[in-house]
């Protein structure tokens, strides 16, 4: 049995938890929020993000870096993706070149436009090479934890470091698979959360399923133009990390994305919305970073470029619908 480290109680980080623990690992949280804490060790249920869940024997949770860190294995990124650089800042003095990085994190930094394992290498500024696995596909938290049947896959470019976060986190209803493509399956995982909200956006205006999947099948197209220029593999993008985290995400009632879509189809404001959510919709800040990196590299992204629209420059989204719908007619496969 493994010592795994998860750094953020959000209801990923905690499904995931919950599943190590379930298969035996001891696991420490680090969580800067006091309630959800105390509620971990005294309750054993995350009430804040993660209910009714029961937190198994072997799973603890601390607001010390250290604390949690000590004699880590494996260290679980879990929290939003625009916090991520700030925590391995401060954690940078207890990490250690044996421990395999995992990320579950599925976001793009917006002033850099980089991915998490970009991040984790610039922040280590040289110290040692990051042993890094992305985590990611499609999977509610809430259906983790409940045990119902999930795959997703673990992607290193080593392949045997993926292979190690398979063989521990990989128990009961959780499935893991794994690849070599760290770039597709990043992008795939953080650009999806923007096609969410679009998707989202379709159906709160009152739009059916033609248009929603339409909008999958579009928004799988445009990811992966945007992946492909950055040298992901196609495969991927037609796997768990790419049309089956998409499909989900741009469908699932559990979406958070999709929410935040469906309440702005729905004529309501994004502060609004953002104001009474517990957790992060990534796509939100998703949008911005994958705007801005499209524009770089001159990649079409006509349902990013709409989503950004509604959420940044006022536009309503019956009008980010229209303009997708008289953009000129096209072959279907040009500039894939």
């Amino acid at each position: 049995m493994s010592r795994i480290a998860i750094i953020g109680a959000g209801s990923w980080g905690t499904a995931l938890g919950i599943v190590a623990g379930r298969a035996g690992h001891e696991v420490r949280f680090w969580y800067r929020n006091v309630e959800v804490v105390e509620a971990i060790n005294r309750e054993r249920v995350n009430t804040v993000y993660l209910p009714p869940h029961e937190i198994p024997k072997g799973v603890e949770a601390t607001n010390d870096f250290e604390e949690a860190l000590s004699d880590a294995e494996f260290v679980l990124l879990a929290a939003p993706s625009h916090v991520t650089r700030e925590l391995v800042s401060n954690m940078l003095p207890l990490l250690q070149p044996h421990m395999i990085f995992v990320s579950a994190t599925k976001g793009i930094e917006i002033e850099t436009g980089k991915r998490i394992s970009e991040v984790l290498l610039e922040v280590l500024n040289g110290d040692f090479e990051p042993r890094f696995v992305c985590l990611s596909g499609p999977s509610f938290a809430q259906e983790v934890a409940a045990g119902h049947p999930t795959a997703v896959v673990a992607a290193s470019q080593n392949l045997e470091d993926a292979s190690l976060v398979q063989s521990a986190l990989s128990f009961q209803n959780l499935r893991i698979y794994t690849n070599t493509d760290v770039v597709g399956t990043e992008i795939g995982g953080a650009v999806k959360n923007v096609m969410a909200i679009a998707a989202g956006m379709v159906s709160g205006l009152g739009l059916g399923t033609n248009s929603v999947a339409a909008l999958i099948t579009r928004g799988l197209a445009e990811i992966t133009r945007f992946a492909l220029a950055q040298g992901a593999r196609m495969e991927t993008l037609m796997g768990l990390a790419g049309m089956g985290d998409l499909v989900l995400t741009c469908t699932g009632g559990l979406s958070r994305n999709r929410f935040v879509g469906q309440e702005l189809g729905k004529g309501r404001s994004l502060e609004e919305i953002i104001g009474g959510m517990h957790e992060v919709a990534e796509g939100v800040k998703t949008t911005r970073a994958v705007y801005r990196l499209a524009q770089h590299l001159h990649v079409e992204m006509p349902i990013t470029g709409e989503v950004h629209s509604v959420l940044y420059e006022g536009k309503k989204a019956a009008d980010a619908a229209g303009e997708l719908m008289v953009r000129p007619l096209r072959g279907e496969r040009d500039n894939f």
